[in-house]
């Protein structure tokens, strides 16, 4: 397939700490395991072993109330920099304080490590109930975590999420009371599509690979399914399940079965491994070769 251009690089984010707030950034490397620094930390439950998610939401709210940013940006080769946590409360801890778990405990209500080093299988507890069934009882299921991404890491499925501003536009004009922002959907690579492109376009990326800039080459692997997160109030963004149920009544054909036994009919996104990894810029050109 000749190269053509899919569009531009609207804008990065990096998460420091899985499931909390991240931080908006204009360039990072990218290695295998993704944007440097993302999803470096997380939040491990010493109670249960699982890795605090935000999918989980009765049990972590606080977690994703929380706010992660480095206290200096991460550089291959080195040290992991320590992360300042705002915590729901508005006060302010270092990771690399001594009584940081204990704060962090207080904090969240639970007996929580802050970690960077993965347990042999890390897993997670989510909240798979079905939304448009008022009658369902919680069902709250654990489930193995970075199936798509190296070993050692903290992602829920794969090494990097992209979004389209496209789908965002679309989605928001099927729902024009919900707030479609990026917030909701924690994606790594926000992808400003060529001009004239609308709909749920990254859906027809999938299986294909793409040049970001002069060296970066990423494999567009699976769709991103969505769960109950993107419902959740943060900030001024308030509670809102009509996004998710959006996105299952007009973006289910791409569905994928992600978890075992659990089937997500709501798509936004798609999943990406790196197969060369290189500097990543907003507004880099993006293109399909392959």
């Amino acid at each position: 397939m000749a190269a053509s251009v899919l569009g531009s690089v609207s804008a990065l984010w990096r998460y420091p700490v899985k499931s909390m707030q991240g931080q908006q950034i204009s360039s990072a490397p990218i290695t295998e395991r993704g944007i440097l620094g993302d999803r470096a930390y997380a939040v491990l439950d010493k109670e249960t072993g699982h890795i605090a998610s935000a999918k989980h939401p009765r049990k972590w709210s606080a977690l994703f109330a929380c706010r992660a940013a480095f206290a200096e940006p991460p550089q291959l080769g080195a040290p992991l920099p320590p992360v300042w946590l705002t915590l729901p409360d508005g006060s302010v801890l270092s990771s690399a304080q001594p009584d940081a778990d204990r704060l962090l405990s207080r904090a969240l209500g639970r007996d929580v490590a802050l970690v960077t080093h993965t347990p042999a299988a890390p897993t997670r507890e989510a909240d798979r109930t079905p939304l448009d069934d008022g009658a369902a009882q919680t069902v709250i299921t654990q489930e193995t975590m970075a199936l798509a991404a190296p070993a050692g890491t903290f992602f829920d499925y794969a090494a990097l999420h992209i979004l389209t501003t496209a789908t965002l536009d679309h989605a928001q004009d099927l729902y024009p009371a919900g707030r479609f922002e990026v917030r909701r959907f924690r994606p790594n690579i926000v992808v400003a599509p060529a001009e004239g492109q609308r709909g749920f376009v990254e859906n027809d990326w999938i299986g294909h690979t793409i040049l970001i800039g002069a060296e970066l080459r990423l494999h567009l692997i699976d769709p991103c399914p969505r769960c109950v997160v993107t419902t959740l109030a943060q900030a001024d963004l308030p509670h809102d399940p009509g996004i998710l149920r959006t996105l299952g009544r007009h973006n289910a054909a791409a569905s994928a079965t992600l978890a075992p036994g659990v089937v997500f009919s709501a798509i936004a996104g798609i999943y990406a491994s790196v197969l060369c990894g290189g500097m990543l810029c907003c507004n880099d050109a993006i293109r399909l070769v392959a």
